[in-house]
């Protein structure tokens, strides 16, 4: 094999045969493939695209690159569930709850903060004591034992997609179909489980723009999920607000509570009822998409997702008092409230906008080695269509420093738009089986 062969043939418009894959993935783990070649071999994709079989078979690869997580002694089928990015969005910690009350088991791993993105872990970590990383064993049995274990990526799984992505993001190569989603299923098939649910999001929040390309990216995903003998679905849901009303670590996790207790906003209810609700379909704890939602929002009216959390959070070392004493949570030394400049109505947000003010306050990182805020971030009292008077408080920014406080304000202020009542997006736009 020959890597600047390998380039060229890309850079025509060739196609990467299974070996000239196998071989690179390896060898570029292994230290032997200098970076300025991936490099350009990762720009000559960019450019002109891999096909369907390359796309899988570099999947593959990328998955057999490092360990697997052995979850077969777990009983029952397996439901993982993933989420493209978003701003907002705590659905992790609501749906996992709901299945696993439902006797379908989710041994989960989830991703940290990085950009305007939350991080799952890092809300989980504004519990204090909360313990995001198990052994193996540890992981498996904890699941068996009460039906949900959720903790971050452990062991070596897909170091060749660490690498990669790691390139890709000072290279300008990130935004590939291709490259996406052998990245993100790459991750899913290593973690081990039967069946998974894509939350695939789209809007000025999401890395996805506009629906098509959701769409696209969405099928690609689940093709290679079939192909790879695992059960799949995607939803493709709207990112043009925050999800919730919540925005920051220990916020998302009292909201997360609130809603478990069926005081949730209703933009976060209906999509993690639709989540949920196919979890359980692929889980085949239920016969239809509609069953599993009906089953899932049963299961939140009961109170029995919510006594699931508190097994949850109480088996991996959290406090479970933080239900009902949200005092115990990490707060923000300063708030400053953000108060419309006219009335009318919650015209747009910019989602992204909200995200980096979110970040800008402490809640988020620029780097992996960032510290966190947990206790920064921003409420928004104001959601898409709601009419506001002048002077009305719609959101408030908590920080522990004042200089980050008042630049998350600014970039707050910018994000949200007074003006006409705008036409209301759908919040489920497709499901894709």
């Amino acid at each position: 094999m020959n890597m600047t062969e390998m380039i060229i043939k890309k850079r025509n418009g060739g196609e990467l045969n299974k070996d000239e894959i196998h071989w690179f993935i390896k060898n570029y783990v292994d230290g032997v493939i200098p970076d300025y070649q991936v490099s350009a071999l990762l720009m000559a994709i960019y450019f002109k695209g891999l096909n369907n079989k390359e796309t899988y078979t570099l999947t593959r690869e990328m998955e057999n690159s490092g360990d697997h997580a052995d979850l077969s002694s777990i009983k029952g089928i397996k439901v993982d569930k993933h989420s493209t990015g978003g701003v907002g969005d705590k659905t992790t910690l609501i749906v996992g709850p709901i299945v696993a009350a439902l006797g379908a088991p989710v041994a989960k791993m989830s991703g940290r903060a990085l950009g305007f993105t939350g991080g799952t872990i890092d809300k989980m970590e504004a519990m204090d004591g909360f313990k995001t990383s198990l052994g193996p064993d540890e992981f498996v049995e904890q699941v068996n034992e009460i039906g949900i274990a959720v903790i971050g990526q452990s062991g070596e799984l897909t170091p060749a997609d660490k690498k990669l992505y790691a390139l890709r993001d000072v290279t300008g190569t990130v935004d590939n179909f291709s490259l996406i989603a052998s990245s993100i299923m790459s991750k899913k098939l290593a973690a081990g489980s039967d069946a998974i649910v894509l939350d695939v999001t789209c809007g000025n929040g999401a890395f996805m723009s506009n629906e098509e390309d959701a769409e696209i990216l969405a099928q690609m995903m689940v093709n290679i999920g079939k192909r790879a003998g695992r059960e799949m679905m995607a939803l493709i849901t709207d990112m043009n607000e925050p999800l919730g009303h919540a925005v920051g670590n220990s916020l998302e996790i009292e909201e997360v509570i609130e809603t478990l207790k069926g005081n949730g906003p209703e933009d976060l209810i209906e999509v993690c009822l639709n989540l949920a609700g196919a979890m359980l379909y692929l889980g085949a704890k239920a016969d239809t998409l509609e069953e599993g939602k009906k089953l899932a929002k049963e299961t939140l009216d009961s109170g029995k997702a919510l006594a699931k959390f508190k097994e949850l959070v109480e088996k991996q070392g959290g406090n479970p008092k933080i239900i009902d004493d949200y005092s115990l949570l990490p707060k923000a030394k300063f708030t400053k409230d953000l108060t419309a400049n006219r009335r009318g109505y919650i015209e747009s947000f910019d989602t992204s906008g909200v995200g980096f003010a979110s970040q800008f306050s402490g809640a988020g990182r620029e780097t992996k080695e960032d510290d966190i805020d947990m206790g920064a971030g921003i409420y928004l009292y104001a959601k898409l269509g709601d009419y506001v008077e002048e002077g009305e408080k719609i959101a408030t920014v908590h920080s522990s420093e004042e200089g980050k406080l008042n630049s998350a304000l600014e970039k707050l202020a910018q994000s949200i738009k007074i003006g006409e009542k705008p036409e209301m997006p759908k919040l489920i736009k497709k499901i894709i089986e």
